[in-house]
């Protein structure tokens, strides 16, 4: 078993300071002897999987949830709520990697990721603040604007149907008048969204619970699972012993605790993130501010940051600051403790970046540090545990989950009741780009080559992708997805 289970007596996020009704919910005083399916972790990877399996798989009638603390206490409940497709920032690398038609369709796919996160929040009418509205890249620094222009011009080339949405200039003037930031040298937007994560997560569970379907377990770590052929899974946890017939492992970072062939595939990593608030009764009020960001300032630190429906800023990243101090953020899953090396970094921040905030008496309110699963290739793994007959994972998102958890998770639903029938479908015929899927040509990319070769992305930027391994692109053109549409 690995070193990498949740601590306890963690920071709060603003997004957890209150409680919720589900917080330390435990739908029956006792386990439940045995279930067709249990999924190990209550936050988005774990909640939108039950979701799926309750509304598109009649055949599984029986779910537990095992959370090892509070339900949403890990990575979603403590990230920057930025519900943002990624059109161009990592896109490129993967087109050099794969091709056009691969690297679009994962764009395609989280964008359509973010509407139908949409449609399930108007539809189950899910009070969870979600927002609309333009994100907002800003480069600080000439030669990154230089080459963000570049980057802009090669992917208009492609003839991509969603690039129409983006709106890109390099005169630095305007780029500064659009933005509101500082110091712009280039700017771009494009639509996304904004959401409280947390709420969304409540909000799926209290839907599945209704269904009579799903047993939400808090505060039962799981310490092993044993494969028993006649019997299927027995999960032990520090409750006792759940017998069920299939397994989802939805822990993220922490996903190597049961599954040790991850420890060198997805990878925990710290982040901090904070809200910015102007106190109560202050004569300052903060200006407003409608759109989400991306800022990367003159020094290329990137921060991510959104604006609140309450008024107050959710703002994060600022991985540059802190990553030549590995021991404090690197293999580390301590959510109790700060980064000491970026702890004092967004003080200020808005007043140092944004035009007309200098006098405003905006300051941190929260801040907190949570941990992210970085996988060795930069892309999730979802699917079958090579090796593992009736174990699923979900895991791996590289701090860039909220676009892809939602559909990722709906296909693997789809693979889950298959196998749960004994069918087989392909996994192009889940729905999820087939280069996500959970292979051991991936594990084993990972265990041959140096842990420093890997490629950890998202939005912590921490290191810049570095040589393909052609091993990986095993299969790609099978994939029968249907968000790529490149002309």
């Amino acid at each position: 078993m690995s070193q990498y289970l949740p601590v306890g007596n963690t920071l709060k996020s603003a997004w957890i300071r209150d409680r919720q009704d589900l917080d330390n919910h435990r739908t029956t005083e006792t386990l439940p002897e045995r279930c067709d399916v249990v999924i190990i972790g209550a936050g988005y990877a774990g909640a939108a999987t039950a979701y799926h399996l309750v509304k598109d798989c009649p055949n599984i009638s029986s779910i537990a949830v095992l959370e090892a603390r509070e339900t949403c206490s890990g990575a979603t409940g403590r990230n920057g709520g930025h519900l943002r497709p990624d059109l161009y920032g990592h896109i490129p690398t993967y087109v050099d990697r794969y091709g056009v038609k691969l690297a679009t369709e994962i764009a395609e796919f989280e964008i359509a990721n973010m509407w139908a996160i949409k449609d399930t929040i108007e539809q189950e009418k899910i009070d969870c603040d979600l927002v609309l509205q333009r994100s907002i890249d800003v480069w600080c620094n000439e030669d990154a604007a230089n080459k963000a222009s570049e980057t802009y011009q090669k992917m208009r080339a492609y003839n991509l149907s969603y690039m129409k949405d983006v709106f890109f200039t390099r005169d630095p003037k305007t780029a500064e008048g659009y933005s509101g930031v500082k110091g712009a040298k280039a700017a771009a937007s494009f639509t996304a969204g904004s959401m409280w994560p947390a709420k969304f997560i409540q909000g799926l569970l209290r839907i599945c619970l209704a269904s009579g379907n799903v047993n939400l377990q808090t505060n039962t770590p799981v310490m092993q699972i044993e494969e028993d052929s006649g019997q299927g899974h027995k999960i032990h946890t520090t409750r006792g012993i759940i017998l069920a017939s299939r397994v989802i492992h939805a822990t993220n970072g922490y996903v190597s605790s049961l599954l040790p062939q991850y420890q060198r595939n997805i990878i925990p990593c710290k982040g901090i993130c904070c809200e910015i608030a102007v106190p109560t009764g202050s004569e300052s009020p903060a200006p407003l501010l409608n759109n989400t960001y991306i800022i990367r300032d003159e020094e290329r630190v990137l921060s991510y940051l959104i604006p609140r429906t309450n008024g107050s800023i959710i703002v994060g990243g600022g991985a540059a600051k802190f990553a030549p101090f590995r021991e404090q953020w690197y293999r580390n899953v301590d959510d109790s403790i700060l980064i000491d090396a970026a702890k004092d970094f967004y003080a200020g921040f808005m007043q140092r970046t944004y035009r007309d905030w200098e006098r405003s008496t905006a300051c941190i309110t929260d801040i907190w540090t949570g941990v992210m699963g970085y996988s060795f290739d930069s892309h999730p793994h979802i699917g079958t545990v090579p090796g593992h007959k009736g174990q699923f994972i979900n895991a791996g998102f590289n701090g860039h989950g909220m676009p892809l958890i939602w559909l990722g998770s709906k296909g693997l639903a789809r693979l889950v009741s298959a196998d749960f029938k004994g069918e087989q479908i392909s996994f192009g015929e889940s729905g999820i780009p087939l280069i996500f899927e959970a292979t051991q040509a991936r594990i084993d990319r990972a265990n041959n080559n140096k842990e420093e070769d890997g490629d950890i992305l998202g939005n912590g930027q921490i290191f810049l992708p570095k040589s393909t391994n052609p091993t990986l692109v095993v299969d790609l053109q099978k994939s029968v997805t249907p968000y790529a549409q490149a002309s």
